[in-house]
């Protein structure tokens, strides 16, 4: 079976557009504020994969929405980053 986006969506529980994270690592808050569906290589170049950008921007009382720092990550179906580095924290 051939996976497709909507498969990395489902199975790895990603967030939607607004919903707030946790970063494990540093305990900041980020809101996700876009979110698009790529394609990245495998890890030994031979096909691409379905995958699905995120665009996280870190809250913070001092800005508006958007401005300030900002990441961006892409997730396929067969890494474990999201689950590793993030916590979902509420929908927005």
């Amino acid at each position: 079976m051939q996976e497709t986006h909507d498969d990395v969506i489902r199975e790895k529980k990603l967030p939607r557009v607004g919903d707030v994270v946790r970063s494990r690592r540093h305990g900041t808050l980020w809101r996700v504020i876009e979110k698009k569906e790529v394609y990245q290589s495998t890890a030994d170049g031979t096909r691409l994969v379905p995958a699905i950008y995120l665009c996280f921007w870190k809250i913070a009382k001092d800005r508006p929405p958007g401005y300030g720092q900002m990441l961006g990550y892409a997730y396929t179906l067969q890494d474990n980053t999201f689950e590793a580095n993030w916590e979902r924290v509420n929908n927005g």
